[in-house]
């Protein structure tokens, strides 16, 4: 099983372990488009701050995230699963899962990122600021840029199993799985049972605790049907939207009565 995360907007601090070495992450087929990406933000960030603000989307308050991009190749990394915060992430963690538990997480979980692609809860990365949305000057958008890569990259990665993709919509620009590929992909939605709205803090909160006990229980669903069995025998009361065609995507809904 595959699971693909997006990032949090809010980082942990880097720390003061050695400095990101890029042939070290995950998916070394992804390595010459997160340099480009990096040495693209890196020069962005040393140069005038208002402009790289502006690009990046940043508001007065977060100044101080131009002058740490600025500082990348030099800044101290940590796992990425200590780096990645948020709501999502605080409902995962991480760092309480048994040992078996945090094994299977290194090898079934991927972080979407502007910056780096996607990378594995392993990998050591510094803190940084770009999200998939920017569109830096020499490289344009960057959900235009990782597709290439990813597609070459990522079937290889799920390989025969189930992909669970839990990204947001801006993410999921990046890489859509496709063929065969998407017919083991099931995307999942979180809403409030009353009102069938989504409502995004519980939304991410609900799939940070869909995730925890999928590895705390050490299910690994071969397909989207084995997915929605294992998650109602979790607990959890799910909808489902089987493919509109061959190729397609499952769609569940999984249905949340309080919201918190």
């Amino acid at each position: 099983m595959l699971v693909l995360l997006p990032p949090s907007e809010g980082k942990a601090s880097s720390g003061r372990g050695a400095p990101l070495k890029l042939e070290s992450l995950s998916l070394p087929g992804l390595t010459e488009a997160r340099a480009a990406v990096l040495g693209e933000l890196v020069e962005l960030c040393a140069g005038d701050e208002d402009k790289a603000r502006e690009v990046l989307g940043l508001s007065e308050g977060l100044r101080g995230e131009v002058a740490k991009n600025a500082g990348l190749p030099d800044a101290g990394a940590r796992p990425a699963g200590e780096i990645y915060t948020g709501v999502l992430y605080d409902a995962l963690g991480l760092a309480s899962l048994d040992a078996a538990a945090k094994k299977r997480a290194a090898r079934s979980l991927l972080v979407f990122s502007g910056l780096w692609g996607a990378v594995r809860v392993t990998d050591r990365i510094p803190s940084y600021r770009c999200s998939m949305g920017v569109k830096l000057p020499g490289l344009g958008a960057l959900g235009g840029h990782w597709r290439t890569p990813m597609a070459a990259v990522l079937p290889e990665a799920a390989r025969d199993g189930l992909v669970l993709d839990l990204r947001s919509s801006a993410y999921a620009a990046a890489w859509k799985p496709k063929g065969e590929l998407a017919s083991r992909t099931a995307s999942v939605r979180v809403l409030h049972a009353p009102t069938r709205k989504v409502v995004s803090h519980f939304n991410k909160a609900t799939k940070g605790r869909i995730v925890r006990s999928l590895l705390t229980a050490g299910v690994a669903p071969k397909d989207p049907a084995g997915l929605v069995e294992a998650l109602r025998d979790l607990g959890y009361v799910v909808e489902v939207e089987p493919p509109k065609g061959a190729g397609k995507p499952w769609m569940l809904d999984v249905l949340v009565d309080e919201v918190h």
